[in-house]
């Protein structure tokens, strides 16, 4: 799972539950494509760490954070 999310982030979208909700899994994924946060669990897209790292990577991310991000003004 590693070596796939590394290569193309959005391969989370075939993973199993416990990967997407593996902070190390997640962060390699969005760091490689930030879309691939819509695939973390939800806690993960509550995770600042993880949205900062989706968001640097593509802007348009925000949009698969949780509300509490988006909030904020």
């Amino acid at each position: 799972v590693l070596a796939a999310v590394n290569q193309d982030g959005s391969s989370l979208n075939y993973a199993i539950e416990n990967f997407k909700n593996d902070k190390d899994v997640v962060l390699m994924a969005v760091n490689q494509s930030g879309y691939a946060l819509e695939y973390a669990s939800d806690r993960l897209k509550d995770n600042q760490e993880v949205v900062l790292a989706a968001v640097s990577q593509n802007g348009h991310a925000l949009k698969f954070a949780s509300d509490r991000f988006k909030d904020k003004k």
